[in-house]
């Protein structure tokens, strides 16, 4: 087994001692952070997801702060989603594009006061080119990595489990919405969303002294309704069709390419001109694999009768669906239902392209 070499470059979280306690077996890196990847398996870990509540540590989504009298308008300026038309503790999706309309990140963004939006960080850099955008436009606003730590509460028990602790109003928050709730003497900005498609919330903890009090509570309460501690499961997140950016679209991608056309809705930012002329030839799709299906850490070929039509960027063995589930950049002149054949590293695979994901 080849283990993390644990450093100062690789920052702990406010929670990591507790998630070794509570059996994790192993870590990824990133945003130079340890995010935890493994409790008792991916199919153990994937199975109690879907039934019952995760707490997960997902510190790894820092928080970019713009924060001045300038904030709405560089914020605008980053992304080709209309900012506004955003509702009132509303969170957005927003891909943040280059000046080739290629992809940067695909945060989540939130104000959680006026003049000031969080950026929580899907793995990259952004924070230097936020920086950058700012100093060559003369924007007057501050740019800085705030720390703030999320924790995740996921799964189908996720209401109760986060009514239990903050109260029944939580059961009211809408999908994509945020809002204040009481804990321990303070508030925490929770919202209703997470890195599933099971449904939960993230809580943003702004101060440490609130972090491992925050976790206990979360588990004292949910003792009978079996929380564990778990993280992002690669299995359930393919299942439904959810991206992760490095590994299913990078900067050589337009939202054009990976489903996020509805968000480009204005011009008048960076890249907008680029993408306004775009044609996109490629798209991602659901593939479904034959198995057995390996570890996916490389981009697998995609061949049409011996022609390379594109690639899986992702795929795990889904013991619900009784296949591989993957995803892939495939050329847009094939659909769903073309046979195919995936080239792994352990062997080719049949495969057949899928329009829809699993769930």
């Amino acid at each position: 087994m080849v283990a993390l070499a644990r450093s100062n470059r690789v920052r702990r979280t406010w929670w990591t001692d507790a998630v070794d306690k509570a059996g994790c077996t192993a870590y990824t890196v990133y945003n130079r952070m340890m995010l935890p990847a493994s409790f008792g398996g991916m199919d153990v870990d994937a199975a109690h997801l879907k039934r019952a509540v995760q707490v997960w540590d997902v510190a790894v989504e820092r928080q970019v702060e713009i924060t001045g009298p300038d904030a709405d308008t560089l914020m605008q300026r980053l992304t080709p989603r209309d900012l506004s038309q955003l509702q009132v503790n509303q969170c957005a999706y927003v891909p943040i594009c280059n000046h080739y309309g290629g992809m940067l990140n695909d945060p989540v963004a939130l104000k959680p006061r006026p003049d000031t939006w969080w950026i929580s960080l899907a793995d990259g850099e952004l924070r230097l080119w936020i920086e950058g955008m700012a100093e060559a436009g003369g924007y007057g606003v501050q740019v800085f990595e705030a720390d703030v730590q999320p924790l995740a509460i996921q799964g189908p028990l996720a209401n109760e489990l986060a009514a239990r602790v903050f109260g029944e109003d939580i059961r009211a928050l809408k999908f994509f919405r945020h809002a204040r709730f009481p804990f321990n003497g303070t508030e925490m900005i929770v919202s209703r969303t997470g890195y599933s498609k099971q449904g939960g919330f993230e809580v943003h903890v702004e101060r440490q002294a609130d972090a491992m009090p925050l976790w206990d509570a979360l588990f004292e309460a949910g003792r009978d309704l079996d929380v564990r501690a778990g993280c992002p499961n690669l299995v359930e997140r393919i299942e439904g069709g959810m991206l992760s950016y490095g590994n299913d679209m990078t900067d050589l991608d337009t939202p054009f390419e990976v489903g996020l056309d509805k968000y480009v809705q204005v011009y008048d930012c960076i890249g907008g001109p680029a993408l306004k002329e775009h044609v996109s030839d490629r798209r991602l799709m659901a593939v479904e694999m034959a198995g057995p299906v390996p570890n996916c850490d490389r981009r697998w070929p995609i061949l049409l009768n011996g022609e390379r039509i594109g690639v899986v960027t992702s795929a795990a063995w889904s013991i619900e669906f009784s296949c591989g589930v993957a995803i892939g950049m495939v050329d847009r002149r094939w659909g769903a239902g073309e046979a195919v054949l995936v080239e792994t590293q352990d062997g080719p695979r049949t495969a057949t392209l899928r329009e829809k994901f699993w769930r």
